[in-house]
């Protein structure tokens, strides 16, 4: 059983950060005495690196890039004048087009004005600016916006039919740094059909965010969407909600683009701090290192108590995950790094899982969120002396407690109101969290090798049903075996994957592939026409 810190160890560990608001609470992590000490050295080494990156430094070696998401809030931190000049013009832009749609100055092809702003995106390209989005929003924002950020059918079908009334009066936003990201070009094209059936076209109510001269940027110049915005190679996507990939759906829903800078800035000077006793981001990673080498626990369970940080979890789940779950280090050994993150938001995790972190495996270490501001209005008494938000306050401390009891130790932050500001500075907290702990444990916190893997592995699929469709079409109206047609491919190794393909076309129908039943799933025979069916 571990007890509640003292009251002069519990002042000793709290660190602040009051130009937005933050606090960091690690009192009941339990380091080894001296650990702060011990680890001074590498975490200084740490923040020179990063120093060293923010000035321009070769950081992604893996891809011989430049690592410069910090400079987004902080042109003048950029290494070159056309840089610098880039980051401030595209901020500019944003906001003057974010502007003119909700003056009207910029109009749909029918309609007097935009009401809805569609975002096509997937991972860094849609989470950040949709958690910000959800965590801003006020009910009465100038613009609602939604989300495609799947190649799901179904998904794409749900947002569509909701949109079919206000699809006149939507701007589509198309994210995707190279133009070719499958998810994104898949969205784009269901998207741009949508708006043909329902007689309108589509560039006159689309804008792109990309890299110069990608395939998305060639088609917008050429169909003459609206605008065009930049994204750039030395911004990877799960560090690029302060471009404009997530600026201009926040700007467009009535977020305070400025304020959100503003706060990141803040943050991004508290955590450049040598002194670690006063950086929150060298403390953290320093007790991420603390439970994830030391302990070997490899779970970070995230708790935010305010229903307007539900995406939190799944936002720290790329950006953590994405960054520090490596094979190798960078000096080529085989470490697996990794840490997971997964959680629910208070007090609905006292329902679900909170069960198993009080008396279950001790694996994890617990990252609680707390908003001390309720509400701008004076709350309803629920009982006496006490408020929906006082219980919701309760709830957190009640079960942080209830995990120290157990000896868990957990991590909280607080803030005081949920703001822009203090929104942008708990993304920045983070993000130089994570490049302070990849530096610890010496890995590359900006590739991704693992998902450029899968979307390998995925287009070879692809490119293994079209042959097999082909081969099916040969020969109109005769049936064959899984077996049989790994054998015409010459490909008895993919039997499998072939069984999986032939059982999704059957059922989508889009293919023209019929399954006849057999005894088993697994025994039935396939045909096929030369039918295609075309959104």
């Amino acid at each position: 059983m571990t007890i509640a810190p003292t009251w002069n160890r519990f002042k000793s560990t709290l660190c602040t950060v009051d130009e937005i608001g933050l606090r960091l609470d690690w009192s009941r992590m339990h380091p080894q005495e001296g650990f702060l000490e011990k680890m001074s050295v590498p975490m200084h080494a740490a923040l020179e690196a990063m120093r060293n990156l923010e000035q321009g430094t070769l950081a992604n070696f893996s891809e011989s890039r430049m690592v410069g998401h910090y400079w987004l809030r902080a042109p003048e931190l950029a290494p070159r004048p056309e840089i610098r000049d880039d980051i401030r013009n595209t901020i500019d832009g944003v906001l003057r087009f974010a502007a003119d749609i909700h003056s009207g100055a910029i109009l749909p092809q029918r309609s007097d004005g935009f009401l809805v702003v569609l975002v096509i995106g997937i991972g860094g390209s849609a989470l950040g600016a949709q958690f910000v989005c959800d965590a801003l929003g006020t009910g009465d924002d100038p613009m609602i916006v939604r989300f495609l950020d799947n190649t799901d059918p179904d998904g794409i079908d749900r947002v569509l039919t909701e949109l079919d009334e206000t699809l006149d009066q939507t701007l589509t936003v198309v994210i995707s740094k190279s133009g070719t990201t499958v998810e994104t070009r898949n969205g784009l094209a269901e998207v741009a059909s949508a708006y043909q059936r329902a007689g309108l076209d589509f560039s006159r109510h689309a804008v792109a965010v990309t890299c110069d001269g990608s395939t998305l940027h060639l088609r917008a110049e050429k169909e003459r969407w609206f605008r065009s915005f930049p994204m750039w190679d030395w911004v990877g996507g799960r560090t690029s909600v302060f471009s404009a990939a997530g600026l201009l759906p926040i700007a467009l829903t009535g977020g305070n683009v400025e304020e959100i800078l503003t706060g990141a800035r803040f943050c991004d000077a508290a955590t450049r701090n040598p002194n670690v006793n006063s950086n929150p981001a060298a403390l953290l990673a320093l007790m991420w290192y603390h439970t994830v080498v030391q302990q070997g626990k490899r779970n970070l369970v995230v708790l935010p108590y305010r229903d307007r940080l539900e995406y939190f979890g799944r936002y720290l789940q790329q950006l953590v995950m994405e960054s520090l779950g490596k094979e190798t280090d960078r000096s080529g050994r085989t470490v697996h790094q990794g840490l997971t993150v997964y959680g629910n938001k208070g007090s609905t995790d006292q329902h679900a899982f909170v069960q198993q972190l009080r008396d279950g495996p001790d694996d994890f270490v617990a990252l609680f969120v707390e908003v001390l501001k309720d509400r701008e209005s004076p709350s309803a008494l629920v009982e006496p002396d006490a408020t929906t938000g006082d219980y919701l306050h309760g709830f957190l401390h009640g079960t942080r407690a209830a995990l120290t009891e157990k000896g868990r130790e957990s991590l909280a932050i607080g803030l005081r109101e949920l703001t822009p500001r203090t929104l942008g500075g708990l993304i920045a907290l983070f993000e130089r969290t994570v490049g302070l702990y990849a530096e610890l444990i010496n890995v590359n916190a900006y590739d991704q090798p693992g998902v450029e893997a899968g979307k390998k592995a995925a287009s070879a699929l692809i490119e293994l049903q079209r042959k097999l469709l082909h081969l099916l079409r040969a020969k109109p109206g005769i049936a064959h075996t899984v077996e049989s047609i790994a054998d015409g491919l010459g490909a008895p190794e993919s039997a499998e994957m072939i069984f999986h393909l032939l059982e999704h076309v059957s059922e989508s129908g889009d293919h023209g592939v019929v399954r006849t039943p057999g005894k088993n799933w697994w025994d039935a025979r396939y045909s096929a026409g030369s039918g295609h069916k075309k959104p």
